[in-house]
């Protein structure tokens, strides 16, 4: 699903047994649970793409218990750090993480249909192709009048908006000229292509935003 990325991208690190931490799902959980409170269905089937360590989806379930999580990599020590994290939490609506390459073409045919998709700091770390694979895979993922919310760091009039930003998809391009990230407004046409809604355009902390959009 991902490129080889750059030093400066943010790396999980070995926590105890299978657990991995992350500095960055640290830093924004609290910002993106108390988002989720507010635009998440309020019962129904969660699914988050590109969960990494688990720490932001075993939040995400104690946060919102009406609703029954999925989590998914296609790293095996990824699904292992999410497990061990599951494992722990002791979460009734937190579900045995499943393999998913969600940048594949064709796997919305053989999965079951979800009320809400997230990703977190995803696309800016695939290519423009794997990004448009897969909103068009999760719009057809989607219940009707489900919700889909993608986190991270956009490009606004394809322009960055910060020095770290800039040196930061400097770096990404340097390692992979096919990723880094992506304008907002592009990405709000994708998923109008895909026949997805757009309905908010949240700012979030250090310069991140959340899209949210609706299926009809």
């Amino acid at each position: 699903m991902m490129s080889k990325l750059p030093p400066s991208a943010s790396i999980a690190t070995a926590l105890s047994g299978d657990k991995l931490h992350a500095p960055s799902a640290e830093r924004n959980a609290e910002a993106l649970t108390d988002l989720l409170t507010r635009i998440a269905p309020p019962t129904g089937q969660a699914l988050e793409i590109a969960s990494g360590t688990g720490q932001h989806i075993t939040g995400f379930a104690r946060a919102l218990p009406n609703l029954i999580w999925t989590p998914s990599e296609v790293s095996a020590e990824r699904i292992a750090s999410i497990a061990a994290y599951r494992s722990e939490a002791h979460l009734p609506n937190l579900n045995t993480p499943i393999n998913l390459d969600a940048c594949a073409s064709g796997w919305s045919r053989e999965s079951m249909r979800y009320d809400l998709i997230l990703t977190v700091n995803l696309l800016h770390l695939i290519s423009t192709l794997a990004a448009k694979t897969l909103i068009a895979e999760v719009a057809d993922a989607l219940t009707p009048g489900g919700t889909l919310m993608l986190y991270g760091p956009f490009l606004r009039d394809n322009q960055t908006t910060s020095d770290g930003d800039a040196r930061f998809h400097a770096d990404l391009q340097a390692s992979d000229p096919a990723i880094g990230y992506k304008d907002r407004d592009t990405v709000l046409g994708w998923g109008q292509s895909a026949r997805l809604i757009p309905t908010q355009c949240i700012d979030m902390p250090a310069n991140n935003l959340a899209l949210v959009f609706k299926s009809p």
